[in-house]
């Protein structure tokens, strides 16, 4: 008999992490609340910090606010919850970590001044399937 641990999968496909299935998860969800432009950016072996970077921006404070609660939400039900979530006051920059995933919903200025993948620009991208 054996077993498999977090990362590990059966068979010849290429090895998903949790974290990686947790951040295409609040991609997915974010996109059903019509948020644009989502990335994930792949942090492994860069920083210690956190696994996976999802940024995504939405076009209005109603939009991004209805979003991050739905991802809150959405991820609950699947038995995770965020460590930390700041931003819920203004709306324009919404952090939710989750450990080893980071999700952030930008308004459009403010993901063009912070611009993370140019910071982050050595991560690779992770693709949604």
């Amino acid at each position: 008999m054996s077993s498999l641990k977090d990362g590990e999968s059966v068979g010849q496909g290429r090895e998903i992490a949790v974290a990686e299935l947790l951040a295409k998860r609040a991609a997915e969800l974010s996109l059903e609340k019509k948020c644009e432009d989502v990335k994930i950016l792949d942090l492994r072996g860069l920083t210690s910090m956190t696994d996976f970077f999802v940024i995504l921006t939405a076009d209005s404070e109603r939009k991004a606010k209805a979003a991050a609660e739905y991802i809150i939400d959405e991820l609950k039900e699947d038995g995770e919850r965020p460590m930390h979530v700041e931003g819920m006051e203004s709306m324009h920059w919404i952090l939710m970590d989750y450990v080893d995933v980071v999700v952030h919903i930008f308004m459009p200025d403010e993901r063009r001044y912070y611009d993370l993948e140019s910071l982050w620009s050595d991560a690779p991208e992770v693709l949604l399937s």
